[in-house]
């Protein structure tokens, strides 16, 4: 409110208006309140004292404590009965499977191809390092080296040969 010099009786009519008003919203509220099914005849004294925190003693936490844990143990029998009743039998799920085994002839083969491909890479390698050399004292140029230099990155780049080359470019040589 603004300062102004009011008067007391001005004041004690106010107060009795506002007063009324409390009162009228107050039957209101109730009156709702009765009909939702709440009773609460005084709220601001529930708000003053609130109840006093209960305490549980030990034996009863205790005894909590055994229900629960007896509760959870059923309950993880009855899961692991269902379990074993879904599980196939012992039998069928222990048998391993059998690994079945390469021939003789077959790692032989394997191996062979395996040495001929080596082989090839090596030999691959060593021709692209030599090729330079050999191109470098034809040609000493500039241009020459960048050539040579071209041709080993591409035999490098092309790396080794699939088995089945390998076996054609050795059965041509030895013809």
């Amino acid at each position: 409110m603004p300062k102004q010099n009011l008067d007391s009786e001005i004041l004690a009519a106010a107060l009795q208006g506002l007063e009324a008003q409390r009162e009228r919203l107050d039957a209101h509220i109730a009156q709702t309140k009765r009909l939702l099914g709440t009773h609460s005849p005084e709220p601001a004294a529930a708000a003053e004292a609130p109840r006093p925190k209960r305490k549980m003693s030990a034996a009863a936490r205790k005894r909590i404590s055994i229900a629960t844990k007896k509760r959870w143990a059923e309950h993880h029998r009855k899961q692991a009965a269902a379990a074993q009743d879904s599980k196939p039998p012992a039998a069928a799920a222990k048998a391993p499977r059998r690994r079945r085994k390469m021939s003789a002839a077959a790692r032989k083969r394997i191996s062979e191809a395996t040495q001929t491909r080596w082989a090839e890479y090596r030999r691959q390698k060593e021709e692209a390092q030599a090729a330079p050399a050999k191109s470098a004292a034809k040609a000493p140029g500039k241009a020459a080296k960048k050539t040579a230099k071209k041709k080993a990155k591409k035999v490098a780049a092309k790396g080794p040969k699939p088995a089945a080359a390998m076996a054609a470019t050795a059965e041509a040589a030895t013809e």
